[in-house]
C-alpha cells in the first residue's frame, strides 16, 4: 500500500487499484472517500468545513498512521480503517472476518404462504453492482443512539434499521424497519468512550447493529461514493456538536411557534368550523397560537389554492383569525395534481419542472388530489418556482408551511427507481433522490418564506434527511393513539435531537386510532417541554380537543398548557443555547451522564438542556413511578424536596401531577400566562432559584425577524452568591423594550428589582 499527501488529503493506494481518501476536517472530524462513480455533492453538508489542522502521518510498513491531537486513525491494507482517540484507546475498528448473515429457512412455498395469511417478512437490503458496506468490531459494552426518529428503543443495539423515507400507515413498533425521515448519523459509546459515524449517502441504505451477530455491525448501502466521517469527542457532548458543526445547527425560530399548536384533519373543510375550534379556546381561556389547515382547505387537493365553496368570505375570515390573533398554519403536500386547467401544472408541465420516466415523459402516479406529478426539486429552478409559489400563502398571511406526503408518498405504489430526477442540476435517478426530496422541498419552502417575509421561517415536514434542521422543523409523522407510541415520544425525540433536529415534536394524542382522557394528559404532560407542541388527529377517530373529555380533564388541560407558556422564556433560551451549540432541547440523560450505566437505556425521562429532568408517566393506569437521578441534588420543581442523585425514588404522579425536578442551584425563568405567546409580557419576568446560589443568562429578542444577527437582542446574567446577594446585569443591550422589573424567588424570600435607565442596571 502506498499513499500520496496533498494539503489535509491523504490518498491511499492499494493492489485492486481502488483508492481511498482521509481527509482531514478537524482534529476530531475525518472523513473517509472513495469513488464509486457518483457526483460528490452532499445535501447535508453545505460550503468547506474543513479548518486547518495540525496532524502528522506515519509510516510502517503496510500500514500508516494518521495522527491529531483527538484522533488516531491506522490504515493498512484491504481498506482497513481502525480509529482511536488521543489516548490510542480503541473506538471504531474495522471488522476483519467474514459476514454470517442470518439464515433464511422459509423458502418460496414458505414465504407465499405466510404471505397469503398476512404476516410481512423483513427480506435483506437488496444488492446491485454498486453496493458497498463497511463492516466495524462491535464491543459488547457498546451502545447505540442517534439515527433520527427510528422507532423502538433508546439505544438501538441489536436493532437493524433502514433508510428510505416510507410512508407507513401500520402501526409503528420497534419492528419498523423505516419510516419518514433518513438521518444516517450513529452514535456509539464504547467501554466510556464516545464517538460517530455519519454516513452521508442519500442512496437506500441499513443500518444492523448486533442483529445479525454480536461480533460486529455494518452500515451496507445499494450505490453511491464510500463516504462517511469520523466524528471524535472527549464526550458525547463534542461528538454531536462536531455532528451539528457539519451538518448545520437549528436555527432561532420565531419565539410564537413555542406556543400550542390545534390541528385535526377536518377542522378545514369549513371557515366556519375553524373558527368555532379557535372561539372555544378563547371562551374556555385555553392558550393558543396556531390552528393548522390539513388538505382540506385546497381547492380539490391542488397545491397553492384555496377552496372558495369552503371560504366564501376568505378575506373576512384571515382578517377575524388575525383580529383573534390565531395564526393558520396550511399544508402542502408534494404531489400537484395533473390537471391541464390548473396553473401550477400547466406551468411546471410547459417548463419540465417535473419528474419524468426514463423516456423523458413525465411521471404521473395518485395522490390525494387524484393522478398527480412530482416537482424535481434538485433543479435550481424548480426550487426558485416553488419559493415563488409561497406568495399565494404569504399574502393570505399564513404564518408558515407544513410539508406533507414528501417522502414522496404515492398511491399507486412505490416511484420507481429508475425515474429521472436530478441532483444539483445533474441529472440522476430516484434511487438517489428519494431520501433527499423532502429536504429540497423543505429548503425550498424556507428559503420562499423568508424571502417574502423577512421572517425566520415555520417550515414542519414529515419527510427529511441530514441536514434538514438547518430549514424545517419535523414532527414523526402518522403516530397513533396507543400507549405505546407514548412511550415512544422520549426515544425518537432524544434520537431525533442528538440527530440536529433541537426543534422536533409528536401529535399529542395520537393521529390514527381513538385517544382515551387519561392517554391524552399523559400525552400532553408528557411533551411540556417539547418545542414542538402540536394536537393533531386523524378525520374519523375520536375527537382530542381539551375539552371533548369533559371538566377535569378540561381543567388540567389548561393548567398544563398555562406553565407551558409560564415556560416559553426558558424554552427559547434553550432554543438560543441550542442554535450556538449544536446541542439538543430535548435530551436523553445520556447526553449529559454518558458514564452513568442506570441511563444509558433509560427511556421514559428526558432533560431540558443540563439542568431540569422529566419523568412523564407513559403506562395506563400508572399512579406513581420510579425516577431515576442522576449525580447531584434535585429540587422538585412542584414541592421543592431535594433528592439525592444515582438514586431511584418512587414518586406520586397522579393524572394531575407531572414529575418535574430542577438541579441543585440553578435558576429558571418564569413568566405570567396568556392566551398568546405575544401576549406575554416584555416588561417583567421571574426567575426561581432551586438551591442557594446560582447563575442565569437570559435572552431576549423580537422573536421574529433576523435583526439578532446583527446584535438587536439583550442578555442579561441573574446572579445570587452563597451569602444570597442578588445582581442583574445586562451583558448585551442591543434591543428594546428591557424588562422594567425582574423579580426573583428564592427559598428566603421574594425580591423585586427595577431597571435604572441611567445605569443600565437593576436596582
Amino acid at each position: 500500500m502506498g499513499y500520496d499527501q496533498n494539503g489535509q488529503v491523504i490518498s491511499f493506494h492499494y493492489a485492486d487499484h481502488q483508492d481511498d481518501q482521509l481527509m482531514i476536517i478537524t482534529s476530531a472530524i475525518i472523513r473517509i472517500f472513495s469513488y464509486r462513480g457518483d457526483q460528490d455533492y452532499s445535501y447535508a453538508i453545505e460550503g468547506d468545513k474543513s479548518q486547518p489542522t495540525r496532524f502528522s502521518v506515519e509510516s510502517h510498513g503496510t500500514q500508516v498512521s494518521v495522527i491529531t491531537k483527538d484522533l488516531i486513525i491506522e490504515v493498512s491494507d484491504d481498506h482497513h480503517f481502525d480509529v482511536f482517540n488521543g489516548q490510542h484507546e480503541p473506538l471504531i475498528l474495522d471488522y476483519r472476518g467474514a459476514r454470517q448473515p442470518l439464515e433464511n429457512d422459509m423458502d418460496a412455498e414458505h414465504l407465499a404462504m405466510v404471505g397469503a395469511e398476512g404476516h410481512v417478512i423483513n427480506e435483506l437490503l437488496p444488492t446491485n453492482e454498486h453496493y458497498w458496506e463497511v463492516v466495524k468490531q462491535l464491543d459488547a459494552s457498546t451502545n447505540f443512539y442517534g439515527l433520527g426518529d427510528k422507532t423502538g428503543f433508546l439505544n438501538k443495539r441489536g436493532y437493524q434499521f433502514e433508510n428510505w423515507n416510507s410512508d407507513i400507515p401500520d402501526v409503528h413498533t420497534e419492528a419498523t424497519p423505516a419510516i419518514y425521515k433518513s438521518i444516517p448519523v450513529l452514535y456509539g459509546i464504547n467501554q466510556g468512550r464516545p464517538f460517530g459515524l455519519f454516513f452521508d449517502n442519500p442512496f437506500r441504505s441499513s443500518f444492523d447493529l448486533g442483529k445479525e451477530s454480536n461480533e460486529y455491525y455494518f452500515y451496507a448501502t445499494t450505490g453511491g461514493n464510500v463516504n462517511y466521517y469520523i466524528l471524535g469527542g472527549k464526550d458525547l457532548k463534542e461528538v454531536v456538536a462536531n455532528y451539528t458543526y457539519l451538518t448545520g445547527k437549528t436555527p432561532l425560530p420565531q419565539k410564537w411557534t413555542l406556543g400550542y399548536q390545534q390541528s385535526r384533519w377536518g377542522y378545514s373543510t369549513s371557515a366556519k368550523r375553524v373558527e368555532d375550534i379557535a372561539k372555544k379556546f378563547d371562551d374556555l381561556k385555553l392558550p393558543l397560537d396556531v390552528i393548522h389547515l390539513d388538505i382540506d382547505y385546497m381547492r380539490g387537493y391542488r397545491d397553492f389554492t384555496w377552496d372558495q365553496d369552503k371560504y366564501p368570505d376568505l378575506s373576512g375570515f384571515l382578517s377575524r383569525m388575525q383580529k383573534r390573533q390565531i395564526r393558520l398554519m396550511p399544508i402542502i403536500d408534494a404531489g400537484v395534481k395533473q390537471d391541464s386547467d390548473y396553473d401550477l401544472y400547466q406551468v411546471g408541465e410547459a417548463k419540465h419542472y417535473f419528474v419524468t420516466n426514463r423516456y423523458g415523459e413525465t411521471y404521473v402516479n395518485r395522490v390525494w388530489p387524484g393522478d398527480a406529478v412530482f416537482p424535481d426539486f434538485g433543479k435550481t429552478t424548480v426550487q426558485k418556482w416553488w419559493a415563488q409559489n409561497i406568495k399565494f400563502l404569504t399574502d393570505r398571511g399564513v404564518c408558515g408551511v407544513w410539508n406533507d406526503m414528501n417522502e414522496p408518498a404515492s398511491f399507486n405504489g412505490p416511484l420507481p427507481n429508475d425515474l429521472i430526477f436530478t441532483d444539483h442540476d445533474q441529472p440522476s435517478t430516484h434511487a438517489k433522490m428519494h431520501n433527499v426530496y423532502g429536504h429540497n422541498m423543505s429548503k425550498a419552502t424556507y428559503q420562499g418564506l423568508k424571502e417574502l417575509t423577512g421572517k425566520r421561517p415555520f417550515v414542519i415536514t414529515r419527510a427529511a434527511y441530514a441536514g434538514t434542521q438547518k430549514y424545517s422543523t419535523v414532527w414523526t409523522g402518522d403516530n397513533q393513539s396507543l400507549w405505546a407510541h407514548l412511550q415512544m415520544v422520549v426515544p425518537q425525540l432524544s434520537n431525533l435531537g442528538l440527530s440536529g433536529f433541537a426543534f422536533c415534536g409528536t401529535d399529542v394524542g395520537g393521529f390514527q386510532a381513538d385517544t382515551t382522557a387519561e392517554l391524552l394528559i399523559r400525552w400532553l404532560e408528557a411533551s411540556l417541554f417539547v418545542p414542538l407542541l402540536r394536537n393533531h388527529s386523524q378525520m374519523g377517530t375520536r375527537y382530542q380537543e381539551p375539552w371533548v373529555f369533559g371538566q377535569p380533564v378540561l381543567n388540567l388541560y389548561r393548567k398544563y398548557l398555562q406553565l407551558r407558556y409560564r415556560l416559553i422564556p426558558f424554552l427559547y433560551d434553550q432554543l438560543r443555547a441550542s442554535s450556538q451549540s449544536g446541542l439538543p432541547v430535548v435530551r436523553p440523560l445520556v447526553l449529559n451522564y454518558p458514564d452513568d450505566p442506570h441511563v444509558a437505556n433509560l427511556n421514559d425521562e428526558y432533560m431540558v438542556g443540563d439542568n431540569v429532568l422529566v419523568a412523564p408517566v407513559v403506562t395506563q393506569g400508572s399512579q406513581e413511578r420510579i425516577v431515576y437521578f442522576p449525580s447531584g441534588c434535585w429540587h422538585d420543581f412542584w414541592s421543592g424536596q431535594v433528592y439525592q442523585g444515582q438514586t431511584s425514588q418512587i414518586i406520586d404522579a397522579p393524572l394531575d401531577h407531572l414529575p418535574i425536578f430542577v438541579r441543585d442551584n440553578q435558576i429558571l425563568p418564569l413568566t405570567q400566562p396568556a392566551l398568546r405567546v405575544s401576549q406575554l409580557s416584555d416588561q417583567t419576568i421571574t426567575f426561581k432559584l432551586f438551591g442557594q446560589k446560582g447563575q442565569y443568562q437570559h435572552y431576549q429578542d423580537n422573536g421574529e425577524d433576523f435583526q439578532y444577527l446583527q446584535g438587536a437582542y439583550n442578555e442579561y446574567i441573574v446572579k445570587v452568591t452563597d451569602n444570597h446577594e442578588i445582581t442583574v446585569t445586562m451583558n448585551h443591550h442591543g434591543y428594546t423594550p428591557v424588562y422594567q422589573t425582574i423579580k426573583l424567588e428564592t427559598a428566603w424570600g421574594n425580591f423585586e428589582l427595577e431597571y435604572d435607565r441611567e445605569s443600565n442596571c437593576y436596582q
